[in-house]
């Protein structure tokens, strides 16, 4: 009977499987437009590691995702399960991708693989291609799913492996229960060949990913290493220069067809610092609007003031900025640096750069290409109720990458953080994300060793992460997964997990090919460039930095440390993110039973007596004033020592509160 009863079970599953599907995103291509080749999976490999063909329209293709986003705009994204999976079969295991072709998977995210295997379906719905455990498909143990295509970082687990298909897709988790993930994937036209995906990889296929591992695995990538079918080409603009506030030099300028293949300038250091005077213009075929015009700092990635993101493309590595997106131009092209005046009576000191822009003589092959543009978005108070704009734009093109400044106005957690992305192609939501550190490839902010500071990596990263100061950042770019557009995109990220309810400060470069010149500039102000330093920093136990002495147990219970102490001990708080200055220091704790008594120190200077924590019953005690206290570069610690008093011998410690005093 049970042998009956399995196969069964297994042919309802197989029928189930095979049924139509419920919801498929429209495929609204342009009728009678084929693709020139095969699609394969060395063809959607390609990208990764020859950018040539970054610039070239692929109006043919319309792209999509399924995630586990909440479907009532709240901001239950994948914790209980309820919207991350399209149909549950017979035997509890969940289909969480089902998709029509022809058509391509281009990465698959998720914060929360398990132990469960995934059954791919391609465009056989009764027969499995091939099974893999969920955490396999990131752990770069079972070829072709090899790093750095697939790999963990930040607390997000991610595979960019394309998975073709021709008929049809189907994804079965074989768990009761999953969480978070997103899947985006592309489709092409009806009469499109595609070979579907075999894990038994080709030579031209297994070339493909050599190939790509020895260009991402490389340190300090150049411009040769983009460019090896044009090295005889290409052309180099060297200047060296001195730049004073209220100057601009102009770094490039031509008056004939070409296209730069990179913009190099050093010392990075240069363009580090809270006010970002110094922009970056460039104008394409005399066009009203400059296809790129922002500060130097935000278009390269720096994060609050500093070189943060070493990415393929652009990025700052060994003192150098650096950007290799080829950017093809029909008649003229002209690149300046602008130095702006500050506001203030401050004076700065002039910059010494040294500029090398990279180009060739191939023209923008206009009917098949987009010209290269850059939106920058500065909000220093985004508008509550209304999601950040990466870029809203008509025309027709495809958008190849984001980077995100974002700092929230009221001190604490990061909430702004939970806010999801949106992207709207052709007047069509093509893709909702489940998270903003997910849209990034992250996962879970505020953790130890996740998303908890700045780290890059090829495609995607963190710029930074600080909850004292309650800011972060990340940035991603789009290469095979590019998202072309026929009319118009539209791609923003909300601030707050519900509402766009949190108030916040974003500021964003929204990278992008396209016909249509910019038909607007928003003009960097001196006033609202600068990096602001809040008043008010909160520090949270479980990404502090300390060292202990004596005997010492820890306990973190929710946000909360409990520190427990047979007799004395002491841990000493590094306060790496807050700046220098004078301080009121503030306790949020708990009295327990238990309490021990504490007391506060800089270094072997007392800065308080012993206070007691002791209370008959759990007493929560928020905002005490505990001390004042002066930070300068070689005094940057405060030390809280422990006491024990018969059994009292525990101290729960919330979070240490630092106003800056200023003008003190």
């Amino acid at each position: 009977m049970k042998n009956l009863f399995k196969v069964f079970l297994n042919t309802l599953i197989a029928i189930i499987i095979s049924l139509p599907l419920q919801h498929v995103l429209a495929q609204n291509l342009n009728k009678g437009q084929n693709l020139s080749d095969t699609v394969s999976l060395a063809s959607e490999l390609k990208p990764y590691y020859d950018i040539g063909d970054l610039p070239a329209y692929r109006t043919q293709t319309v792209a999509g995702q399924i995630s586990s986003y909440d479907t009532t705009g709240g901001n239950d994204d994948g914790f209980s399960g309820k919207y991350s999976y399209l149909r549950k079969l017979p035997d509890s295991s969940l289909i969480i991708f089902d998709v029509q072709g022809p058509g391509v998977i281009n990465r698959i995210w998720t914060p929360t693989p398990s132990e469960d295997s995934l059954d791919f379906y391609i465009d056989d719905t009764t027969h499995v291609a091939f099974t893999i455990k969920y955490k396999d498909l990131f752990s770069g143990k079972i070829f072709p799913f090899v790093a750095p295509l697939c790999n963990n970082q930040l607390g997000g687990y991610y595979c960019y492996l394309p998975v073709p298909f021709q008929k049809r897709c189907i994804i079965v988790y074989r768990g009761k229960q999953t969480q978070f993930h997103q899947i985006g994937y592309r489709l092409f036209p009806k009469e499109t060949i595609v070979k579907k995906f075999n894990t038994e990889l080709t030579a031209e296929e297994k070339s493909a990913l050599q190939q790509i591992q020895n260009l991402w695995n490389k340190k300090n990538r150049t411009v040769n290493n983009f460019q090896s079918k044009n090295t005889n080409q290409l052309q180099i603009s060297n200047t060296h220069f001195q730049l004073k506030p209220g100057e601009k030099s102009t770094i490039l300028q031509t008056s004939t067809g070409g296209r730069i293949v990179g913009i190099e300038l050093s010392p990075s250091s240069a363009f580090e610092g809270l006010l970002k005077e110094a922009d970056i213009k460039i104008t394409w075929d005399n066009e009203t609007h400059p296809a790129v015009y922002c500060p130097v700092a935000d278009f390269f990635g720096y994060a609050f003031g500093k070189a943060s993101m070493e990415s393929l493309l652009i990025g700052t590595s060994a003192n150098k900025s650096y950007c290799y997106f080829p950017m093809p131009f029909d008649k003229s092209a002209k690149i300046e640096l602008i130095y702006r005046k500050p506001v203030s009576a401050k004076v700065l000191d002039p910059l010494t750069i040294t500029a090398n822009i990279f180009y060739t003589n191939e023209a923008r092959n206009i009917g098949k290409e987009g010209k290269f543009y850059a939106n920058w978005n500065n909000q220093p108070n985004v508008p509550l109720h209304q999601p950040h704009e990466f870029l809203k734009v008509s025309g027709k093109g495809h958008y190849v990458g984001t980077v995100l400044q974002a700092r929230g106005l009221q001190p604490g957690m990061t909430l702004f953080f939970e806010g999801d992305d949106s992207t709207i192609v052709d007047g069509k939501l093509s893709m909702h994300g489940t998270g903003s550190e997910d849209y990034f490839n992250g996962g879970w902010y505020a953790m130890m060793d996740r998303w908890d500071g700045p780290f890059s990596m090829p495609l995607s990263g963190a710029l930074d992460y600080s909850l004292p100061l309650s800011r972060t950042g990340g940035y991603r770019l789009f290469l095979t997964d590019k998202i072309s557009f026929k009319n118009n995109f539209y791609q923003s990220i909300e601030h707050g997990p519900e509402q766009n309810n949190k108030p916040a400060s974003y500021t964003s470069v929204a990278y992008y090919y396209s016909n249509t010149p910019t038909a607007a500039t928003i003009f960097p102000k001196s006033e609202e460039t600068r990096v602001s330093i809040p008043d008010t920093l909160m520090m949270y136990p479980q990404l502090m930095s300390f060292n202990s002495t004596g005997d010492v147990g820890i306990q973190q219970r929710g946000e909360s440390f409990i520190f427990t102490t047979p007799g004395e001990s002491t841990i000493r708080v590094l306060l790496h993110d807050i700046p220098d200055g004078k301080y009121k220091i503030l306790f949020d704790y708990a009295k327990l039973p238990e309490g021990s008594s504490f007391s506060l120190w800089q270094r072997q200077t007392p800065l308080t007596g012993w206070i007691d924590s002791y209370a008959a019953a759990i007493e929560n005690v928020e905002h005490q004033y505990i001390s004042d206290i002066s930070l300068t570069p070689l005094n940057h610690t405060l030390t809280i020592k422990f006491k024990a008093n018969d059994n009292k011998k525990q101290f729960s410690l919330h979070r240490i509160i630092l106003i800056n005093q200023k003008g003190n």
